[in-house]
């Protein structure tokens, strides 16, 4: 698996969005989380790639320049905010039902669980007492948060019906997150899910970016 980020800056009306370049003072336009192109900058250490994601910039006479990180009530003020984008290099998997049914059966409940896909396609659990979720780049796609037996532990995982509605909702956001690269991708409701056959589909079919 290969995995590359990039850093877009995106206006809060979505018009306008530049990349980082490797000459890390310029910036160009681009269209938001489109492929690498050569002089564009990028890493693969996803501290470093989480350490602009979500950071406000400003436009000035020399270009884009860094302000800080958005502060606590910042999601009110309109900017330019910085965001990491993943760029899949190698294919990518099919998510295995019976491996997120396994983190079901193996975490107990009365612990604030979150149930998430990692960059891999792997679920994995988080506590959430103690991990953050909100810009964790490590979250391709996160469920709901649960404690109570009948959505984490081995009832739940013995619960057919809800297995098998939330593993097709976790495949959507899995296809949502390839196609936008974005982490922290919301799984749907199931209300707007499609067949899982087509994402399903869509999914093995997905072609990987080139590296520039």
């Amino acid at each position: 698996m290969k995995l590359l980020f990039s850093i877009d800056a995106l206006a809060d009306s979505g018009k306008h969005c530049w990349r980082r370049q490797q000459n890390t003072s310029q910036w160009r336009s681009c269209t938001f989380a489109e492929p690498l192109q050569r002089e564009d900058w990028r890493t693969s250490d996803l501290d470093e790639a989480a350490n602009w994601h979500g950071k406000r910039l400003k436009k000035s006479s020399q270009g884009l320049q860094l302000l800080h990180r958005p502060g606590r009530f910042d999601f009110l003020v309109r900017g330019i905010f910085a965001h990491a984008v993943l760029h899949r290099l190698s294919a990518v998997p099919l998510p295995d039902k019976a491996q997120m049914q396994q983190q079901l059966a193996t975490h107990e409940a009365g612990t604030a669980w979150l149930m998430y896909l990692n960059l891999a396609g792997q679920f994995a659990m988080l506590d959430t007492r103690d991990t953050p979720i909100i810009g964790n780049l490590r979250i391709a796609v996160r469920g709901d948060i649960a404690s109570s037996p009948q959505y984490v532990g081995p009832e739940a995982a013995a619960n057919t019906p809800l297995v098998d509605e939330t593993y097709h909702r976790f495949i959507a956001g899995w296809w949502e997150h390839l196609q936008s690269s974005r982490t922290g991708i919301f799984i749907p409701d199931a209300k707007d899910l499609k067949p899982l056959a087509d994402y399903q589909q869509w999914i093995t079919n997905w072609q990987a970016e080139n590296e520039q």
